[in-house]
């Protein structure tokens, strides 16, 4: 068994063909990830996806009906999965197992035609393993989405001068941007990178063709995403939410202390490789990565934080470079790693085997590998007659998904959007305050059944009066009708 696992992730790299790396990879996506296939929600922005995917399934353009901070590429991944699968968390998440593969083979195919296929072979190894481990990066998040068109754009970039694949590359950065809209600074920066290149080339005219080519791609695919909005003649609700409100977002939670650690380490070890003359500065395919890798970074700065699913971006880029540095320290070229191969693939992916015992317990005690409250909940609602439609999800609220429900206004789509105030007038929110779209939602709107996290704040502590307002008016207006696992149901009382 051992010396099998060792020879399937240690093969003759020489011999090594696409479609065998990308079976490889798909395999080792699919066993880290499958066990979460059948979890309700592993972040709550994925269960917010596949809302407004939904949405867009049922007949409404994104930001119509419901509303998130997201570019419209990402809904349209989640829309065209449900238009062809129905409501199938499974469907879901098997893509999303196929992206994370595909993103990472483009890591290998990067690796290889800078350095070697042997680099390129572990560091699209180690792109599965960090975006499917450590977090709440399980699920499809817009990252993985992003990257998965990145990745080929920025090979294809990579891999010739000719003006077609600059076209292909553009394109496909157009689609990341339109996923993720902080790649578009990595997308720049690698634009702006041409004419500099064909500059040293005394040939800046070419370059610069390159470049218009390059930007053209990009636009078309922007265009396409805003002609929709056109035709409907609402055109402004595209440009506030795709572009200001995204800017509105970055500039009202910046946390600059806390992306110091990061970025100090990240400085040191490039200094380091550069010292040691592991990585070759002065080749061309390794500056284009290393000026990808500043894109994301500034990314982050311009974000003020890091979230644990921003380092998706970050991950299939950096671990190429990573990879080449470890090929040449001497220490690593006379190790024998096959014994770590075992530590590697079998002791790392522990969430994994946790989860994997979790549905196995599930299904022996509910008959179902699908477990989550935002399952459970709908359920317990649908077996005993209760309110259906007028539903107020403060938590789990994939639960409006199983309904076939809505949630009761725009800024309640992703519950933490209520007590983003910067956000409402991107989206014409006729409240401008968080408490009073609260007392909209419960005094006008008055939903039936609310359902909460039990022993858990409904919003951020930091969210002081907004929780009081839910704790008070839920205590006076509401009785706990049961509990279900970690959700509590509350019905109204008039």
């Amino acid at each position: 068994m051992l010396n099998r696992l060792i020879n399937f992730l240690t093969p003759d790299y020489s011999k090594l063909k696409n479609w065998m790396v990308f079976l490889i990879l798909s395999i080792v996506s699919l066993l880290i990830r499958l066990p979460f296939f059948f979890r309700d929600y592993i972040d709550r922005d994925e269960s917010t996806f596949i809302l407004m995917g939904q949405s867009w399934v049922d007949g409404h353009l994104p930001y119509t009906e419901l509303w998130d901070l997201k570019p419209p590429m990402t809904f349209m991944f989640f829309a065209a999965i449900i238009y062809s699968f129905g409501k199938s968390f499974f469907a879901i998440r098997l893509f999303g197992a196929l992206l994370v593969a595909s993103t990472a083979f483009f890591s290998f195919k990067i690796g290889a035609d800078v350095y070697s296929k042997k680099v390129g072979f572990w560091a699209g190894i180690f792109c599965v393993i960090l975006q499917s481990m450590f977090g709440s990066i399980q699920g499809v998040m817009s990252e993985h989405i992003c990257m998965a068109f990145f990745m080929p754009g920025l090979y294809f970039f990579i891999k010739s001068d000719k003006a077609h694949n600059y076209l292909i590359a553009g394109l496909l950065m157009g689609l990341a941007v339109m996923t993720k809209l902080n790649i578009a600074y990595a997308v720049l920066f690698v634009g702006i990178y041409i004419p500099v290149l064909y500059f040293k080339k005394n040939v800046f005219f070419k370059g610069l063709l390159r470049f218009v080519v390059y930007g053209l791609g990009i636009l078309s695919i922007v265009l396409l995403t805003w002609l929709p909005y056109y035709f409907q003649g609402i055109s402004e609700v595209w440009w506030k939410s795709v572009v200001l409100a995204a800017l509105e977002y970055a500039d009202a939670r910046r946390d600059l202390a806390s992306l110091a650690p990061a970025f100090i380490v990240l400085v040191a070890f490039f200094v380091w490789a550069w010292q040691k003359n592991y990585l070759d500065f002065k080749n061309i395919k390794i500056q284009l990565l290393l000026v990808s890798l500043l894109g994301v970074l500034l990314s982050f700065y311009k974000a003020g934080r890091i979230n644990s699913h921003y380092l998706i971006q970050l991950y299939p880029i950096l671990i190429i470079l990573i990879a080449i540095i470890v090929s040449k320290v001497k220490i690593f070229q006379r190790l024998d790693y096959a014994p770590y191969v075992f530590f590697l693939f079998v002791l790392l992916p522990l969430e994994s085997y946790l989860e994997y015992f979790a549905i196995a317990k599930n299904k022996i005690e509910r008959g179902t590998f699908y477990n989550g409250e935002g399952i459970t909940v709908p359920e317990y609602l649908i077996k005993n007659n209760l309110e259906t439609k007028n539903v107020l999800f403060f938590g789990y609220h994939i639960g409006y998904w199983k309904l076939g429900a809505t949630p009761p206004t725009k800024a309640a789509t992703h519950p933490s959007n209520i007590c983003r105030n910067e956000l409402f007038p991107y989206f014409e929110n006729p409240r401008l305050k968080a408490v009073d779209e609260l007392e909209h939602i419960m005094n006008e709107i008055r939903p039936k059944i609310v359902v909460t996290r039990k022993n858990r704040l409904v919003f951020h502590e930091k969210m002081e009066a907004e929780n009081q307002y839910v704790d008070s008016y839920l205590e006076v207006h509401y009785k706990v009708l049961a509990t279900v696992d970690g959700a509590e149901i509350y019905e109204r009382l008039e």
